[in-house]
């Protein structure tokens, strides 16, 4: 029989690797999307030697018109499994970075979540079955010190839940990821300093891809790994949003992003 086939964005490192190792223990070939090639190539060749996974490597820009058009080429072709994990941050405010590079965020973090989503979808419909899981962020549910991050996970938390509505009964499923601070590569590359926060915060990976695959299961749309976050983001929803925005300034310590 054919092994089922998961697409996974941004895997070379973090959340995207842990869904990359965790789908093929899980008895998934693999799509594997990413602009490092050769840290592509790593990953393969050791997911292939481990667990006898067959993967597939696209080297893509997904701030790239082009490149995104070519993984939604891909699929189209059909996948039982769609991870929207790429995603960034960046460090600075709002006024003083780059507008190239804000748009650039703006098309990883929304554009390729709609458009691979869109390519996705129709033939996991004509299969009855399919999952699309988009990494979203609690920063998504509350109104974090990043005005253009939080913003775009914002929509993917809304993008999800609209969809979820929509795919009822279909025997596909959309969920929104939304994890707090979790030990990744993220912030270093962003370039926002994490000195300082409380470290009951932090979250690390396997945590979060083991509860997010439990919920997955459940049917949960909206999955928010960490009992603290749980909390937070309950929290979040019964009190006034100024109040909120004070504390997620507090927390965030002021650090310039966006």
């Amino acid at each position: 029989m054919t092994r089922p086939v998961a697409l996974i964005t941004g895997p070379t490192s973090g959340l995207g690797e842990g869904f990359a190792r965790r789908y093929a223990v899980d008895g998934y070939d693999l799509v594997l999307v990413a602009r490092d090639e050769s840290r592509l190539n790593t990953l393969a060749a050791e997911l292939r030697d481990e667990a006898g996974t067959a993967v597939e490597v696209i080297r893509a820009d997904l701030a790239d018109d082009a490149d995104r058009a070519l993984v939604a080429d891909r699929l189209r072709a059909g996948v039982q499994v769609l991870v929207n994990n790429a995603g960034f941050g960046t460090s600075g405010e709002f006024w003083t970075t780059d507008y190239a590079v804000l748009q650039s965020q703006l098309d990883v973090n929304v554009t390729a979540v709609m458009q691979l989503t869109h390519a996705a979808l129709p033939s996991m419909l004509d299969a009855g079955r399919g999952t699309v899981l988009n990494v979203a962020s609690v920063a998504g549910l509350l109104p974090g010190r990043g005005s253009t991050y939080s913003a775009s996970k914002a929509w993917v938390v809304s993008f999800t839940e609209g969809l979820a509505n929509g795919l009822d009964g279909t025997g596909v499923g959309v969920h929104a990821l939304c994890p707090g601070f979790v030990h990744t590569e993220f912030h270093e590359r962003a370039g926002i300093d994490m000195a300082g926060t409380a470290g009951f915060l932090w979250l690390e990976v396997d945590d979060v891809v083991r509860e997010t695959m439990a919920d997955v299961a459940k049917n949960r749309v909206v999955i928010i790994p960490g009992l603290q976050y749980k909390a937070l983001t309950t929290g979040g929803r019964l009190v006034p949003r100024n109040v909120v925005r004070a504390l997620t300034k507090v927390v965030g310590k002021g650090r310039g992003r966006t």
